[in-house]
């Protein structure tokens, strides 16, 4: 007598060994032909999981429902390869932790649209798919807005849309590929191991993509732009402009160094008479003497600038950033400087913001904005200047000689060039996610 229970074991086993096969066919033919994602694309175990939806991954296991998986296959195995590769990309850009309080719905999607974007630049027999209309639209509508399209640019234009519904729905039908369920994690160690695993798989990948041939060239310059964005150093902003602040002793009542046990001592002692006082004087970290310069020619946003002006604003009007005296010019430049608004107090910013036109829309050069602060120097304009900040998209002429200051250009993310920017300078990117957070954190402050 056959026993159904076991029956239906032994078929199951069956499923998963042929389903165990169909991935690591896959796998194996992917590794042929993007032999530079051979370790991300070994990085994975395989689960069969008939509770699941589809198939998805945790970062180091692809979880699959037999039926779905075999079925797939069965349409092609293109779809196959293609749901592979769109997993190994999601946990290479970090998509798995990167959502924070974004909304989880329109992150998914964003995801999603920059991963596919990815795999429809691939050219290869074994993962390319003919585009529909409907995707080429939504390419060619981020891209208008954007030079990369990576999921934390996506998702900001996916909010600004606006989408209805019906809108929704159509984009996330189209893009859908692997279930996400799986990318919460809420054990700390095991989420920051996921990430060290896939940050260096990523930083392997961006050196040998940069070594192999011609093939898919394509496809692979859309990863690499991908990968150098995600590898790229990010920085709390209000942290960097910390950079440059001096020390200096204000008139402040300096209660951490105080020691009261000596102070009550002397009081009980001699009757009114305390044995130390409180210092008068504290040492702080302040920003005093400071350069903004804001490039307004026609290829940066004014919301953009705008965004970015209220950010740095609502970190230096904070108290304890400033000193009660402060010397901060704004400089407004394209190919010459349009304006400097000399900033001595918080009145002065305040009112500086609320009237803040913006003027020039010509093109860019950035030596003019310099040699005037040089000039500024001369004069004496300045205590002790320690640096300056030049807010633009990067496209225009750099001074050569680096200037007596710090300097740090600031880009905003996917909307930028820095090929030419001199070694001397930093460089800080900055996404519009966090501007847009920055600044209604600083107005809830308020």
């Amino acid at each position: 007598m056959i026993d159904p229970v076991r029956d239906r074991q032994m078929r199951e086993l069956e499923e998963a060994e042929i389903c165990h096969d169909i991935l690591a066919n896959a796998r194996n033919e992917l590794y042929l032909k993007f032999r530079y994602l051979d370790v991300a694309l070994s990085s994975f175990f395989f689960e069969a999981d008939r509770r699941t939806r589809g198939v998805g991954t945790d970062g180091f296991v692809i979880y699959y429902h037999p039926d779905h998986l075999m079925e797939i296959y069965k349409r092609s195995r293109i779809l196959v390869n293609r749901a592979y590769l769109h997993m190994v990309f999601h946990c290479l850009f970090c998509h798995l932790d990167r959502r924070g309080k974004r909304a989880e719905d329109y992150w998914n999607l964003a995801c999603d649209i920059a991963v596919e974007s990815i795999l429809d630049g691939f050219y290869s027999p074994a993962v390319y798919r003919h585009q529909t209309v409907f995707r080429r639209q939504v390419y060619n509508r981020l891209r208008s807005r954007l030079k990369v399209l990576t999921a934390e640019g996506i998702y900001s234009c996916l909010q600004e849309l606006n989408l209805d519904e019906e809108e929704y729905n159509q984009m996330a039908f189209e893009f859908y590929v692997d279930n996400h369920e799986f990318w919460q994690q809420e054990d700390p160690k095991i989420r920051q191991e996921r990430q060290t695993k896939w940050e260096r798989n990523r930083e392997r990948l961006e050196t040998e993509a940069e070594s192999f041939g011609q093939e898919d060239n394509d496809g692979r310059k859309n990863l690499l732009e991908q990968t150098k964005a995600e590898n790229r150093e990010r920085y709390d902003y209000r942290q960097f402009l910390k950079k440059f602040a001096v020390l200096r002793e204000e008139m402040e009542l300096d209660s951490d160094s105080f020691d009261y046990i000596f102070y009550a001592y002397g009081m009980a002692l001699y009757g009114n008479m305390p044995l130390i006082e409180p210092l008068e004087t504290r040492e702080v970290m302040r920003i005093e003497d400071f350069v903004l310069v804001i490039d307004t020619s026609m290829s940066c946003s004014g919301q953009l600038v705008r965004r970015f002006l209220e950010e740095t604003y609502g970190i230096l009007s904070q108290w304890e950033t400033y000193f009660r005296k402060i010397n901060i010019h704004i400089i407004q430049c394209d190919e010459e400087v349009r304006s400097d608004a000399v900033i001595r107090s918080r009145e002065e910013m305040e009112q500086y913001m609320k009237d803040l036109t913006l003027s020039g829309y010509g093109g860019t050069d950035f030596r003019p904005a310099f040699q005037y602060v040089d000039g500024l120097l001369n004069e004496g304009a300045f205590t002790r200047l320690r640096g300056l900040l030049y807010f633009t998209d990067g496209k225009g002429v750099y001074p050569v000689k680096k200037p007596p200051y710090d300097t740090a250009f600031i880009f905003i993310e996917d909307q930028y060039e820095d090929m030419s920017v001199p070694p001397w300078a930093m460089k800080v990117v900055l996404t519009e996610d966090e501007i847009r957070e920055t600044v209604l954190e600083d107005r809830r402050r308020k």
